[in-house]
């Protein structure tokens, strides 16, 4: 636990992309030219999944899921960070700070919930093909993404309340937005029940779920080994390999974000990470898994064609 004399904080102020002076509207001109598409492709996606009936699928309905909770996801992060990189205000109150940090770990732990959702349903998909239509029915599929959404803003709600109960004796935020770590580096004392707070946390929404998805994908990988066509190998390896790139990608800097040592920290290095995964990550979601699948991409053509039908 550290300690130390405070006065009361009321706000934060993002130390953000300080340190590379001159170059903050080019950051600014990448990141933009990255969210824009990110944004619209994903809006894209729940509206061509809504508006045709031949994505009605479980697979597409949690894909429709995930597309929303990472734009609200995005939209936490991103458009504060781009006005801080054109010289517009960098701080936010207490109660901003809070906000913020409950909304991006709800989305960020929903979405990591969701991939293990959508890996149960490829198992079940490729495993007992045969029983898929009664595993993964309407009334399971809303069972199982309302029960992702609450777990992860409960656990959200949870972290949240115990980092700001704590008394702040910083107020310099050496990030671009509220995480949990940059913010419990301001407390003047972290119990340690905080930090084993943050241990458990990490382990139910990141280990836990990825541990899920790689028995999961064990048992997938065998059962497609097994498939005597190569065509037909093929084709169900085609149906895993977006959402597992996304996987690997999503997990991969969480659990370097979240599970590496604090004696470990950089600055530079945390930046990066979080890049990474507040803007590159929700990029992936519309390139990878969706835009570059055929059946999503035909959607697309049926949709268009009958817009510009008379």
């Amino acid at each position: 636990m550290k300690t130390a004399n405070h006065t009361e904080v009321t706000e934060f102020v993002f130390q953000g992309f300080s340190n590379f002076g001159e170059h903050q509207l080019t950051l600014f001109a990448v990141f933009l030219a990255l969210y824009i598409p990110t944004l619209a492709g994903n809006v894209i996606i729940v509206t061509i999944i809504r508006i045709d009936h031949h994505l009605h699928t479980p697979m597409y309905f949690f894909l429709s899921v995930l597309s929303t909770s990472e734009t609200f996801y995005s939209l936490v992060i991103i458009p504060r960070m781009l006005s801080s990189l054109i010289g517009l205000s960098q701080s936010i109150s207490l109660v901003g700070c809070g906000t913020q940090l409950f909304f991006f770990l709800g989305f960020a732990i929903t979405n990591c919930l969701l991939l293990a959702v959508m890996g149960f349903d490829r198992y079940v998909a490729i495993c007992n093909p045969l029983r898929y239509s009664i595993i993964m029915n309407w009334r399971v599929c809303t069972i199982l993404a309302s029960s992702v959404c609450a777990s992860g803003f409960l656990l959200s709600l949870v972290q949240a309340v115990a980092i700001f109960r704590l008394p702040f004796c910083n107020s310099l935020i050496e990030h671009f937005f509220c995480d949990v770590r940059p913010v419990l580096d301001l407390a003047c004392a972290t119990p340690v029940i905080n930090d084993i707070l943050t241990l458990v946390i990490s382990l139910l929404a990141i280990t836990a779920p990825a541990t899920f998805l790689f028995v999961s994908y064990i048992l997938i990988i065998s059962t497609i080994l097994k498939i005597a066509s190569a065509e037909g190998r093929k084709k169900a390896f085609a149906t895993c390999a977006s959402h597992l790139t996304v996987v690997i990608i999503h997990y991969g800097c969480a659990s370097i974000a979240y599970f590496k040592p604090k004696s470990e920290n950089t600055r530079d290095q945390d930046q990066l990470i979080s890049v990474t995964y507040t803007v590159i990550t929700p990029l992936l979601n519309p390139v990878v898994y969706s835009l570059r699948n055929k059946e999503v991409q035909d959607a697309l053509r049926r949709v268009v064609g009958r817009k510009s039908l008379p």
